[in-house]
């Protein structure tokens, strides 16, 4: 049975090599479930599921405190500095059958650096693995999150002057997920202090959405 005063969120991080997928799943999970570190290469080659642990009284539904909980799946990055876009596709659409296939995916996490233009090819690359994974509804499921934020701060931009001067590309692709992005700090920002506000922030999208899910076969 259901427990009506906890809720658990599924989400999907995808992304190019080293763009900081691994190192925001641990942010949202509070631990250090996946494998995150510098690379001249890609360093996650297979897809894996992380649960948090419960996060009490995290939010009022209905009157009533709710309990969170959040599983993300990392997945490897693409483009692949070893893996072939057949593949990494592969491993990616069996794994969101394995793990949310029933339970449904309420966001797909596109994870991008700030500090690195949006435009050309390898950075269309993931969005495209996520269209296709995801299916014609896949704006109404996917948001940014741009790590490193703090470099954009370094250059003296506020987040709306950043987002008001990207690239065509970049707002192209953020007007058709209805501006749902998110900002990942790390100076000046304990680890719970950053995972509370994205989840914040990830909540606020998949209530907007109605708490709707995508299923996969």
């Amino acid at each position: 049975m259901t427990d009506p005063n906890k809720v658990i969120i599924n989400v999907a991080l995808f992304g190019m090599t080293q763009s900081g997928k691994s190192s925001a799943g641990n942010i949202l999970l509070g631990s250090t479930d996946f494998h995150s570190s510098f690379a001249p290469c890609s360093v996650t080659t297979r897809c894996s599921l992380g649960r948090s642990c419960h996060l009490h009284s995290f939010m009022r539904r209905g009157g009533r405190e709710v309990t969170l909980q959040v599983q993300v799946l990392d997945t490897p990055g693409y483009p692949h500095s070893r893996l072939s876009k057949k593949h990494v596709k592969q491993e990616v659409k069996e794994a969101l059958a394995q793990h949310f296939g029933q339970e449904g995916l309420h966001l797909a996490l596109l994870v991008q650096r700030a500090d690195v233009p949006f435009c050309g090819q390898e950075v269309t690359d993931p969005v495209q693995m996520i269209q296709e994974l995801l299916g014609h509804a896949w704006m109404n499921y996917t948001a940014i999150l741009f790590t490193h934020a703090e470099k954009i701060e370094e250059a003296g931009f506020t987040e709306d002057k950043y987002v008001h001067e990207a690239s065509d590309t970049l707002i192209t692709l953020l007007n058709s997920i209805q501006h749902k992005y998110i900002f990942q700090y790390k100076k000046g920002k304990s680890l719970n202090e950053q995972r509370i506000k994205i989840l914040e922030r990830i909540m606020e999208f998949i209530k907007k959405n109605c708490y709707q899910v995508l299923t996969f076969k």
